[in-house]
């Protein structure tokens, strides 16, 4: 019998334009396994809403690809296991940059044949370089270099045949993983996602209709304008590459403010590659000196931005949406961070790491490079003084509707008057007073940067 090669899925649950299950498809028998190890990734392991969505996109790969083994336990030790069980050597996975895998991947190549391809990303990110030859660390630039390399490969096909091992392999029930929340069950308005590889092509098919559109409509909150393939990205349901293509077939040149959002997840891995622990060092080692507030007013108010108990109906909006669905919308996140961070003065990390547990998107390199944008702190960051002001951004973008849903204290407010109810004295008892005047915030804001500047 062909000796069998294993299949490593990790953020890559999909069977179309999967270049590691092709490979070994070629080879021979296949043995497709995914591991749940919660002790490599350390603190970065993957959060609530993450585990939701896995258990919904894990379910849906087995329906396709019913050999799918599930494992739990450090991946190190558990390929090895496999691999004395079935007598494979091989082990075909696709490259991970999170700085975890990348370490998991040098001890498991270390001792077996690791074959590792290129498949989540539009482009290596280390073959993006200047003309010099070193890496880019601007977004601008780097993206002008990454077009002159695209389109991507075509997608491959879902192989045709699946050759299996005739061997009984232990694997785990995945209801026994216990991913998903009981009590109490936080997400019951999870309930308009549909995780998994269909779910991911039919988000897209969804998204098409409005893509001529989206430069326009993206910063709408109001307005359904966006992909919301950000999940289904996260977790490899499609490749980067199917969405190229598919986009630039149906709207051509009017794809590329879309196609920059979706290049925008391969330039933050270009940055964590560069630099692994950016999600958690500021980008800018200036900004190690700025004085963060903290103890117990602190912490109360950053309960109140976690709660949308802040007093800014737009940024109250987006953080109830975040907790009911694990999902908030694009121009929303700009300022709810930008609240946490100018107006609160509450370090960026502590908004990382809530969004990490409370988004089915989470990303290690997105999350970080984005934060690290709105706070100033990024190595391709606007300067600290640029603060974002809630109650004109939420008028700017007609961002009412989207109040009026998510915040039910103020669903009778009509405009302009339910983007700043206080100013204009038809604040409901319900609704909580402002944490912080908005002037007030940005003359503290801009006094903090004072001091790290001339400290």
């Amino acid at each position: 019998m062909t000796t069998p090669a294993i299949v490593w899925f990790r953020q890559d649950l999909r069977l179309h334009d999967q270049p590691a299950l092709v490979a070994a498809a070629a080879e021979g028998p296949v043995i497709p396994v995914y591991i749940l190890d919660d002790d490599t990734p350390g603190e970065r392991r993957m959060g609530g809403a993450q585990r939701w969505w896995l258990h919904h996109s894990l379910s849906a790969l087995q329906q396709s690809l019913p050999g799918l083994i599930l494992r739990r336990g450090n991946v190190v030790h558990e390929l090895a296991r496999l691999m004395a069980e079935t007598g494979a050597t091989r082990i075909h996975a696709i490259r991970h940059y999170e700085p975890w895998w990348q370490e998991a991947e040098s001890e498991i190549a270390a001792e077996a044949d690791l074959v590792l391809h290129d498949g989540n990303h539009l482009a290596r990110p280390s073959s993006i370089l200047t003309g010099g030859g070193t890496r880019y660390r601007v977004f601008t630039p780097w993206w002008r270099a990454l077009l002159e390399r695209m389109p991507p490969p075509k997608p491959l096909p879902a192989p045709k045949q699946l050759g299996t091992v005739p061997i009984y392999l232990a694997s785990d029930r995945l209801e026994d993983w216990h991913l998903l929340p009981t009590r109490p069950d936080w997400a019951t308005g999870f309930s308009d996602w549909t995780p998994g590889e269909d779910g991911a092509r039919a988000a897209l098919r969804a998204f098409l209709p409005k893509l001529r559109d989206y430069d326009g409509t993206r910063n709408l909150p109001s307005q359904d304008g966006v992909s919301r393939l950000s999940p289904h990205l996260h977790f490899g349901e499609i490749s980067p590459a199917t969405i190229w293509h598919i986009a630039a077939k149906e709207a051509g040149k009017a794809a590329e403010p879309f196609l920059r959002e979706v290049g925008w997840r391969d330039y933050a891995t270009n940055l964590i590659d560069q630099f692994p622990d950016y999600p958690q060092a500021n980008g800018k080692p200036a900004y190690d000196r700025f004085r963060w507030r903290s103890g117990a007013d602190a912490d109360a108010d950053f309960a109140a931005w976690t709660k949308g108990r802040t007093g800014y109906p737009i940024v109250d909006a987006g953080m109830r949406e975040l907790w009911a669905t694990g999902f908030m919308h694009n121009r929303v996140r700009m300022i709810a961070a930008s609240f946490l961070i100018k107006h609160l003065l509450i370090d960026w990390r502590r908004g990382e790491r809530w969004f990490w547990d409370t988004l089915v998107d989470a990303d290690y390199g997105a999350n970080g490079s984005n934060w690290q944008w709105v706070a100033g702190t990024g190595v391709d960051a606007p300067m600290f003084s640029r603060i974002m002001a809630p109650l004109s951004q939420s008028e700017k973008f007609d961002a009412g509707d989207y109040v009026r849903r998510w915040v039910p204290e103020l669903a009778s407010i009509s405009d302009p008057y339910v983007h700043d109810p206080e100013e204009f004295g038809v604040r409901p008892v319900a609704y909580p007073p402002k944490l912080i005047g908005h002037r007030e915030a940005r003359e503290r804001a801009l006094e903090a940067m004072r001091e790290t500047r001339d400290g």
